[in-house]
């Protein structure tokens, strides 16, 4: 008999549907006529058992029993799901053949490793395990990837990873939520001061972000234009590059902070002569932004229709799970395998139908382009999101999953669109002894960007009043009209003009740079060898786990909003106070999130993850033994002592 074991009734039922009929519906598993079954966990059926289940004596939160490092790590059955445990491990013991059908993660890749395990697998048995991967629950897909089944064992290195991903959160976060709490109890704080691996140093950007606003002085700097026409008397603007020898006049951002030394370039340049010095022209082209994962999603998504990460994700599931429209949305892949490109002119035909934008989207595109989406060397257990051949015509959405169907649809049907053709004008000119600038694009082909109508309002607007708008932007000097010019060419320079702006403070965090902050956050590591170690994609947490630990920061009263934007609360900020750098900065945690990326990728070691993080864990609660949390005194946080979970879903699937 063989047995499928999928994550969740959803998934599990999708791949019965795939199967021969006639089928039996029993109590927490699908008879096939064959004598085969499909079975399926609710999520995580099994969790890390808490510190009381290795000693009685760790009921009682004390600071002499940390730190609690389980010599043997026990897993426990989560009692809502027992029964369904229960029902599994019958199946198992009956099955001569297993199909691992966890969803194509690295958590859904130990979700049903760990029940393997737990239930006693034989070693014979464990051997010959299959690994079946879904990212579509159509019929059509599903059968697909039936007929295409892998060995369990090629995917161990993901599970170790997320095993190590999983207890380290439980070390890090049993032992340091411990240590602080009971710390902030001997000076009166009331509540449950939670720290965690990942959510803390997020914590910590927030509150340093908002530290740099309060404590940001704005200061003026000042740019300088020419004001030049050509002997056909065509006018145009450059603007002043400022030479070595203003560098001690310049800020770290070549910002001039002198306004005498402008002005200076002002009265040299006023009614001189110029002279072109470089004229290049090139036709450039700009491929289609690639398809979605999830955190691109979000991030797009939060700018557009200003939805929070948690509810994409959840609006993403509901396509997936409840609608079939879209492909396996927990990805933090944005490429798709080239066998997928058979797909794309059914794909196209189903969103062509209709009168809708996104059925003349699909009018426009050309099934015959292949953009560089489609490569299989960048794709491991599962892909970009992508509409499934299944239409939304047939299905009701509401105003959530329309707008976020859309903008994968979108993102998709850009793949088939020529690129976006413009010419590149850089220009310099020499202005008594100094250098300009001016550099422009014009458009020659839309291109895919005929998609993204709407984005560029503001430039045109920008562009319109170019002569007659005091603050010039660099956007604005991009739109403008270039003469054509080649190096020799006499130019006069009519009058030199001064801007002078000011340094403007950063920008609080909102729910999309807050994510793009956590999917590149090696833009917010201060050291730099670390810094050289980490790709643009390593971050904070993986794709499946970002929304819920910002919940999770807003949930705990760490994190408020006001309007768009993320503040820390008072709590929030007593608490990064609190903590030495190494736990609220993301330096160390990016480093060791970049090492679980080695692990599933057979590059690093699950030894080489968990020694540093216990050895910082020993560093931590040493500080923390040393040092009273005064800046909480006098707050409190509602937050009621609880055992750490993790849980994958906020709501039980049905």
């Amino acid at each position: 008999m063989k047995l499928y074991i999928a994550e969740k009734p959803s998934l599990g039922r999708a791949i019965a549907a795939a199967l021969p009929k006639p089928q039996k519906n029993q109590q927490g598993y699908i008879d096939l006529p064959n004598g085969d079954k499909v079975t399926w966990c609710i999520g995580h059926i099994l969790e890390q058992a808490q510190p009381e289940a290795y000693d009685e004596k760790y009921k009682k939160w004390q600071f002499d029993h940390l730190p609690i490092l389980p010599k043997q790590w026990l897993l426990k059955a989560k009692s809502q799901t027992k029964a369904q445990l229960a029902v599994i491990r019958k199946l198992v013991k009956q099955a001569d053949e297993i199909v691992h059908a966890g969803d194509p993660d690295r958590e859904g890749q130990l979700l049903v490793d760990e029940v393997i395990d737990f239930l006693n697998v034989s070693k014979t048995k464990k051997a010959k395990i299959q690994r079946l991967l879904i990212s579509d629950l159509n019929s059509p897909a599903v059968k697909r990837a039936l007929e295409n089944l892998k060995p369990n064992s090629e995917f161990m290195p993901l599970s170790i990873s997320a095993l190590a991903r999983s207890r380290a959160d439980w070390l890090y976060g049993i032992n340091l939520t411990r240590a602080y709490t009971l710390q902030g109890q001997k000076i009166g704080f009331k509540g449950v001061l939670s720290v965690g691996r990942v959510q803390t140093p997020l914590l910590g950007l927030v509150v340093q972000r908002g530290l740099d606003i309060d404590n940001f002085q704005s200061k003026p700097f000042y740019q300088v234009y020419a004001h030049l026409q050509t002997s056909n008397n065509e006018t145009f603007i450059a603007k002043w590059q400022p030479s070595k020898q203003c560098k001690p006049y310049m800020d770290d951002e070549n910002r001039v902070l002198i306004k005498s030394l402008a002005e200076n370039v002002i009265s040299r340049i006023n009614n001189q002569p110029g002279k072109v010095t470089s004229a290049k022209y090139q036709q450039k082209k700009q491929f289609a932004p690639l398809p979605y994962n999830l955190s691109s999603l979000q991030i797009d998504a939060a700018k557009r229709f200003s939805m929070n990460a948690k509810l994409v994700l959840d609006v993403c599931q509901s396509l997936y799970e409840k609608h079939k429209l879209i492909t396996y949305p927990r990805s933090d892949c944005r490429f798709l395998p080239n066998d997928h490109f058979k797909q794309a002119p059914s794909i196209i035909q189903m969103l062509s139908s209709g009168s809708s934008s996104i059925a003349t989207a699909a009018k426009g595109a050309d099934s015959k382009i292949k953009s560089s989406a489609w490569n299989d060397k960048k794709v491991s257990a599962h892909h970009a999101i992508i509409p499934t051949e299944k239409s939304s015509l047939k299905v009701k959405l509401n105003p959530f999953e329309s707008n976020v169907y859309q903008l994968i649809v979108r993102q998709y049907l850009a793949q088939f669109y020529p690129p976006y053709l413009y010419y590149q004008t850089n220009i310099e000119i020499d202005v008594a002894g100094g250098l300009f600038k001016a550099n422009a694009k014009s458009p020659v082909d839309s291109g895919w960007k005929v998609l993204f109508n709407g984005a560029n309002k503001k430039s045109a607007l920008e562009k319109n009043n170019l002569d007659t708008d005091p603050s010039l932007t660099e956007k604005s000097l991009t739109e403008q009209h270039l003469p054509q010019l080649k190096t020799g060419d006499k130019l006069h320079c009519q009058h030199g003009e001064l801007i002078e702006k000011t340094t403007l403070a950063p920008q609080y965090f909102t729910d999309a740079t807050l994510l793009a902050a956590m999917t590149g956050i090696s833009r917010f590591v201060s050291d730099n060898n670390i810094k050289k170690i980490l790709k643009e994609t390593d971050g904070l947490g993986t794709e499946a786990t970002r929304a819920g630990i910002i919940d999770l920061l807003f949930n705990r009263g760490f994190l408020i909003r006001q309007g768009k934007q993320i503040h820390a609360t008072d709590v929030g900020k007593g608490l990064i106070a609190a903590l030495p750098d190494i736990a609220t900065k993301p330096d160390m945690t990016a480093q060791w999130e970049a090492t679980l990326n080695a692990i599933s990728e057979k590059q690093s070691s699950y030894q080489n993850f968990m020694t540093p993080l216990v050895e910082t864990l020993h560093n931590v609660i040493q500080i923390a033994s040393e040092h009273l949390p005064t800046q909480l005194k006098g707050l409190s946080t509602a937050t009621k002592k609880a055992p750490y979970k993790k849980r994958r879903y906020a709501k039980k699937v049905k």
